[in-house]
């Protein structure tokens, strides 16, 4: 469920008409609704009610200021990957108790800002990392405390793009060395282990392979508590996928996420914690654009409009879909007209649609890509020096602008000329 739905005729987003957003901030533009952030939220966190949890949202999904402070205020944890996300977690007001430090790559400055600036768990991914890790935090005096990543060879059959458990992926340890690195770890006096960690992927329809992975992960810290290590903590990472297109079948909902891993492993009395992204962020935001031609080709009509590639990149780079639909609603029993959906870049891969049906439209015309809020913004680009597109959040009947377009002097302004030219 989100809250952009027709009122009037018009597309709202929450009680806000979407044609008034657009004529304040132009288009393109991203759009979030509050309501729907929050539901979704409140919706993991009741899942694992009755278990001491916290939900730590992946902030990579979007990670605008404005969200973050949402579910921050809501008790949200946050899940970073970089130091500039555990700086935005930060200046979002998150705690450094309530921030994961995730990634295959943490850098040494990484690491010291998370350990001077306070962190809740490094989830680990290899024996390396570990020992750098243990470097800085004996140079600062302190003690980082950490999960260990390990891959349960579990395949999450999804996108092999968003994959992350299988044996072949770059993430984790193997889940058969993991006794043998659990114990390195504890011989490293910079380090105090509390837990496991594992992530298998994204956007997953079928709990079948959560269950599998966690049912190793049950057995995993049934023997490493029989080795002597204090496990008391159990990342479950995120994945939960989200319906991209109504009419298919709706994937798993929290509440049935949250029964199976009571199911699998609540009986080994850890905290848990979860780290969605799109499920959060995913159907809470959209992309409004504007059709600036409609061109007849050979055999086909196009839709040409002014969101680009560089603006939502997941059809172009996953074959992703999204539904698009007029922001001003069609009467009932118009016939629907298919459509090449396309924006302005130069290449044939910025296609978002092939022989969409939808209402026949015109130039001038707004239109909604529904699902858009997670992987959207965040992965946007100024390819063809297109300055990237606004995001507004929403509130009831109130919205605000909480990333403003450049200018195109601002976008070249950051160029620096060398003193010989």
């Amino acid at each position: 469920m989100d809250h952009f739905l027709y009122r009037d005729g018009m597309l709202h987003a929450e009680d806000v008409p979407l044609n008034e957003i657009a004529a304040a901030v132009g288009t393109p533009f991203y759009c979030y609704s509050t309501a729907t952030l929050t539901r979704h939220f409140r919706l993991f966190d009741e899942a694992l009610a009755g278990m001491d949890h916290l939900v730590c949202y992946a902030m990579k999904a979007a990670s605008n200021q404005a969200i973050l402070k949402t579910l921050a205020g809501l008790g949200a944890g946050m899940d970073v990957v970089s130091g500039g996300e555990y700086a935005r977690a930060r200046a979002a007001g998150v705690p450094g108790e309530r921030i994961v430090f995730s990634g295959v790559g943490k850098t040494r400055e990484e690491m010291r800002a998370a350990l001077q600036g306070g962190i809740r768990q490094f989830n680990v991914e290899s024996e390396p990392e570990m020992d750098v890790l243990n470097e800085v935090a004996l140079s600062l005096g302190v003690v980082a405390p950490i999960t260990i990543r390990v891959n349960p060879d579990v395949d999450a059959k999804t996108h092999a793009k968003i994959a992350t458990g299988k044996s072949e992926n770059k993430f984790g340890i193997p889940i058969g060395r993991a006794r043998q690195v659990y114990a390195h770890a504890a011989a490293l006096p910079g380090l105090q282990v509390v837990g496991i960690d594992v992530h298998i992927g994204s956007q997953l329809t079928d709990l079948q392979p959560f269950r599998l992975a966690y049912r190793k992960v049950a057995e995993l810290t049934q023997a490493l508590r029989a080795d002597g290590h204090d496990i008391r903590r159990l990342d479950l990472g995120g994945g939960l996928g989200i319906p991209y297109q109504q009419g298919n079948s709706a994937p798993p909902l929290p509440m049935e996420y949250g029964a199976m891993i009571r199911e699998e492993l609540g009986h080994l009395g850890c905290e848990i914690e979860i780290e969605p992204g799109r499920l959060i962020v995913g159907n809470a935001g959209i992309m409004v654009s504007q059709v600036i031609y409609v061109k007849s080709g050979e055999g086909r009509d196009f839709l040409i409009i002014d969101s680009a590639m560089n603006d939502l990149i997941r059809p172009a780079m996953y074959d992703a879909h999204h539904d698009i639909v007029p922001v001003v609603q069609p009467a009932v029993g118009v016939a629907q007209h298919p459509y090449d959906i396309v924006g302005p870049v130069c290449e044939t891969g910025d296609t978002f649609a092939r022989q969409r049906p939808l209402p026949p439209l015109q130039a001038g015309d707004l239109v909604a890509f529904r699902s858009a809020g997670a992987y959207g913004a965040v992965m946007a680009s100024e390819y063809n020096t297109r300055p990237l597109i606004p995001e507004v959040l929403v509130h009831g009947d109130q919205f605000a602008v909480i990333r403003a377009r450049p200018s195109f002097d601002e976008i070249i302004n950051r160029d620096t000329i060398p003193q010989w030219l």
